[in-house]
């Protein structure tokens, strides 16, 4: 019985290696040294090659997850998930960007488990969401639903997301100090702007007001500056 979705798979493959220059993989086959590990989560529309724009192997290292947690829990300790250490500390890597998007089904579920006491029936699912919740209460505490509806709650709640993860990120004893943490909200919904596709930084290290992150980025990429926080 032919599988055509298999056969798609395989198809897109040879697109993708047919269209590849026979030196693409020379400069990294025995190793890699990419300068940025990106975090993002588990979503087919949030891609991380495509949202930086990467198309030569070696310069991204990628990291995806539901709802672009950035620690896990060992032994009941929360420990910072080794596929960002280990580039840290293995690949030369000194920068970290922490991705959240508009309309995450994670934080959705967070956001409900809290709300209406819903939680996922799938253990693994669950387990992941577990992550969230303590954020998700920690948001809606400090008033991100007050006064606003359902979906703008949620994408309050996916930037304070990222701000926690980042935070997280900081505090770390296996992160360096040398290593940069930048948080951003890629948006596909309209939230930030009319521009889909954009990613808006919502922090550089910790800093999270507006006017420092524009010194830091440049007025090139101003309009990439926004918080609904």
């Amino acid at each position: 019985m032919r599988d055509d979705l298999l056969s798609e798979l395989l198809a897109r493959n040879d697109d993708h290696h047919q269209s590849l220059t026979l030196d693409l993989f020379t400069a990294v086959r025995d190793g890699q040294k990419p300068p940025v590990v990106s975090v993002s989560c588990s979503d087919s529309r949030v891609a991380h090659e495509g949202m930086w724009n990467v198309t030569e192997p070696g310069w991204l290292f990628t990291a995806t997850n539901i709802g672009n947690q950035v620690r896990t829990t060992i032994d009941g300790d929360a420990v910072i998930s080794g596929s960002i250490t280990y580039p840290i500390h293995h690949t030369e890597t000194t920068a970290i960007a922490v991705v959240g998007h508009t309309g995450c089904g994670a934080v959705t579920a967070a956001y409900d488990a809290v709300t209406k006491d819903e939680y996922p029936t799938d253990p693994g699912i669950a387990h992941d969401i577990d992550g969230l919740i303590p954020i998700v209460k920690s948001g809606l505490e400090a008033g991100l639903a007050d006064e606003v509806d359902r979906e703008t709650t949620i994408n309050r709640l996916v930037e304070y997301n990222v701000l926690e993860q980042v935070s997280f990120l900081l505090d770390a004893d296996s992160i360096p100090d040398h290593v940069d943490v930048y948080g951003f909200v890629y948006d596909i919904h309209g939230a930030y702007g009319a521009v889909d596709g954009r990613a808006y930084i919502v922090s550089v290290n910790g800093e999270q007001e507006p006017a420092a992150i524009e010194r830091a980025v440049g007025d090139q990429y101003v309009s990439h500056v926004k918080s609904l926080l």
